[in-house]
């Protein structure tokens, strides 16, 4: 893999080649990656086939650009995000996520916070949460914001199948499992509403910045 820096923006940020085809913006932070994100998907420039935001970085996926062109303009939509005075935000979306709060987990969870079943999932349900960023599997989303009483480690032993719609904390973070898959994250509960679909355009229901509230079902 070819990685090379190609120079310096504002705030100490670069922008760097990333394999044959891909520029990585390093952001610096979560809110630029989003508003970077939205700006690039709004108008996005000739030539780019994928764009991945993440914690602090936007991967830009271009086989058909021309590389400087395409390397200016995201310098330029760079500066755009970092200073929002510049940056014309929308409300972003906001799902309801019904849980049933019947999780393996939940037990355990409340033991170790100190806190009640009752008082896990007021805490749970209290916080608007936003999506992060989407990883580990296809529309599995992190979702930050999550009450810093419920910050809890990955279970020692992942369990080896976790169904989709199980409602989940580890760390700082909160998620939705889309699909059945291997997993360590705390489980306490699930939901019936369907966040990844492969028909639908986008597949997925999270999208980075999207605001989520869970609620009782």
């Amino acid at each position: 893999m070819t990685r090379s820096t190609t120079g310096g923006t504002a705030g100490g940020t670069t922008i760097r080649r990333t394999g044959e085809h891909g520029l990585l913006v390093e952001t610096g932070a979560l809110e630029v990656s989003h508003r970077l994100d939205a700006l690039l998907r709004a108008a996005r420039p000739e030539g780019v086939v994928e764009i991945v935001p993440g914690p602090s970085t936007v991967l830009v996926v271009a086989p058909g650009a021309d590389p400087g062109r395409l390397r200016a303009h995201l310098a330029t939509a760079l500066e755009s995000a970092i200073h929002p005075v510049t940056f014309q935000d929308s409300a972003a979306a906001l799902v309801t996520v019904p849980v049933v709060y019947d999780g393996a987990d939940l037990a355990d969870v409340a033991a170790e916070t100190g806190l009640s079943v009752d008082e896990v999932v007021a805490r749970h349900t209290g916080s608007e949460l936003v999506v992060g960023w989407l990883g580990f599997a296809p529309g599995f989303a992190y979702l930050t914001g999550l009450d810093p009483v419920l910050h809890l480690p990955r279970l020692d032993t992942p369990r080896t199948s976790v169904p989709a719609g199980s409602v989940a904390i580890a760390g700082p973070h909160a998620a939705v499992y889309p699909t059945a898959s291997p997993g360590g994250w705390r489980l306490l509960g699930r939901t019936d509403l369907r966040i990844w679909d492969v028909r639908a355009d986008p597949p997925s229901l999270f999208q980075p910045g999207t605001r989520v509230r869970f609620e009782v079902a």
